[in-house]
């Protein structure tokens, strides 16, 4: 309760109303006090008690002498300041507060309790503290943020942002709350878009955005709070492809959100105050109205801190004005899935609705792509390194909608290429072992593997059909520089590397062969 010194004047001259004002004669103001200090009274403070007989007595000679100012409750002269006995341990807790400005007066009291045995009430070391300037602010500990007005030059340079819980709406029978999406100019204070949706969430805060980029084309700025849906990847690379500048409150901090805030607060108590006060709307009729109120009402009236109504001051000459393509800007906001396309039926499931796809896609992989807000008839196809493959269409799977795969086109005869290179090989080789000779004797005991032998067993042991025509250009070529460098390998040998290879690839099974033929000394 708080009370002053006018409190007790008043409540003195209550409880001694009748002596003070003579009603009481002199010869009966003995008994009067005496019966009165049997008496339990309310004092100011709240507190109930008995007033002695001595203490009413003096309260009326004070009256006599001074008047009100004798029933005045009298100050302390040392009102404020610590009594003698407690002096020094402000002292050493106000030493003990410059010494780290983050003590809490608890964690001060553990060091007075060793020292002096007693310890100080949190609120009274606190009121020492503002007096003799030793408060964390006071010390320059903490840094409170100096703010202003969020302002513009122009129209569209800002945008502000914000969601806020609606008015109860019919809806299948039922009563559901409705949600506010508002963006406003922060120079006009212009509401470039509003509406009631049924949720809150990233779908929403995607409408209600393209509709004011639709109408007023793109803003400089965007200024949202510091939830997960402004954070959205679409949302991010949207603002990038039109070079708007995307700002975040920061975390736990109110008071840059309040532009806002306020126009939120004003929609509230004059137009959903209105809506409160009458019968049940559906959604549909309470944008309606929501509409007319902001044209007819808010956008044309006078704004208190700009001195002009909104929708004047955001149609200046000034406005900054930028067409927005909408058709790019969708694209942004899609929803990517992975799937498989499916071997047998060739097509892709998303959101329990198949789409037909190039059967040539059968059993890929791919990202599946597709706009939110349309009734999603077809999708958009891209690899896992985000090459378009194409697009698919919603059908009925029971009933099959593929087209016919296009014939594949003819190939035209090969020249011989590889065939041609097995000779020119083949002469080299041949004119290699002429000039050094061949060891006969080695040759019956460890028959060697010629280039072509050892092509068509290594295709045959990788389980290619055809021979050495299975194998590709560039396994050739290795291939042909494994023989010129190892060139005493063995049937035998090769098998065994394949043994040996833990993968049974070209390189792993080469290097096991050169292993063994290190190991015995061919």
């Amino acid at each position: 309760m708080v009370y002053d010194e006018d409190d007790w004047a008043v409540f003195w001259c209550s409880l001694l109303g009748p002596i003070l004002l003579e009603e009481v004669t002199a010869g009966e103001r003995r008994a009067y006090l005496q019966q009165l200090s049997q008496q339990e009274v309310m004092l100011p403070n709240g507190q109930r008690k008995r007033l002695s007989y001595s203490t009413l007595r003096r309260k009326v000679r004070r009256f006599r002498r001074q008047k009100i100012a004798g029933l005045r409750r009298r100050r302390r002269k040392d009102r404020g300041q610590a009594r003698k006995q407690r002096q020094q341990m402000i002292t050493r807790a106000v030493e003990l507060k410059r010494q780290q400005p983050g003590r809490a007066p608890r964690t001060i009291n553990k060091f007075l309790a060793k020292e002096f045995g007693r310890t100080i009430p949190p609120s009274t070391m606190n009121r020492h503290f503002r007096q003799q300037g030793v408060t964390r602010r006071k010390l320059g500990v903490e840094e409170v943020k100096i703010r202003c007005r969020w302002t513009r030059e122009q129209s569209n340079a800002l945008w502000l942002g914000d969601f806020a819980d609606g008015p109860a709406v019919m809806h299948a029978g039922h009563a559901i709350k409705s949600h506010l999406s508002v963006w406003i100019d922060c120079h006009s204070r212009y509401v470039v878009e509003g509406r009631y949706y049924f949720r809150e969430n990233l779908d929403i805060l995607i409408d209600s955005l393209l509709r004011a980029w639709a109408a007023q084309g793109a803003s400089r700025q965007l200024y949202v709070d510091n939830a997960k849906i402004y954070h959205a990847r679409g949302l991010r690379l949207a603002c990038a492809h039109l070079n708007i500048e995307l700002l975040h409150r920061p975390p736990r901090e109110p008071q840059p959100g309040g532009l806002v805030e306020r126009v939120i607060q004003t929609i509230q108590h004059q137009f959903e105050a209105e809506v409160r006060a009458g019968t049940v709307l559906t959604l549909t009729e309470l944008n309606r109205y929501f509409q007319a109120w902001l044209h007819r009402d808010y956008h044309v009236t006078m704004h208190s801190e700009t001195d002009q109504p909104p929708q004047a001051r955001y149609e200046e000459s000034s406005r900054f004005r930028r067409h927005v393509n909408l058709a790019e800007v969708r694209e942004f906001f899609y929803e990517r899935e992975r799937r498989r396309v499916d071997p047998e039926f060739s097509d892709v499931r998303v959101k329990n609705r198949f789409y037909a796809v190039d059967p040539r896609l059968r059993g890929d992989r791919v990202i599946v792509s597709y706009d939110p807000f349309s009734s999603t008839e077809e999708v958009r196809l891209t690899s896992l390194h985000g090459v378009f493959l194409g697009v698919g269409r919603r059908y009925d799977r029971e009933r099959g909608a593929h087209p016919e795969p296009a014939p594949a086109p003819p190939q035209t005869p090969l020249d011989h290429e590889y065939l041609k290179m097995l000779v020119e090989e083949h002469q080299q080789q041949q004119q290699r072992q002429a000039e050094r000779g061949i060891d006969y004797h080695q040759a019956h005991r460890r028959p060697l593997l010629s280039f072509p032998a050892l092509a068509a067993t290594f295709a045959k042991l990788l389980g290619r059909q055809g021979g050495a025509s299975g194998l590709s250009t560039q396994e050739i070529e290795i291939l042909s520089r494994v023989h010129e460098r190892l060139p005493r390998i063995t049937r035998s040998l090769l098998e065994e590397a394949f043994e040996r290879a833990e993968v049974k690839t070209i390189p792993v099974v080469v290097l096991h062969l050169q292993t063994l033929l290190e190991e015995r000394n061919f």
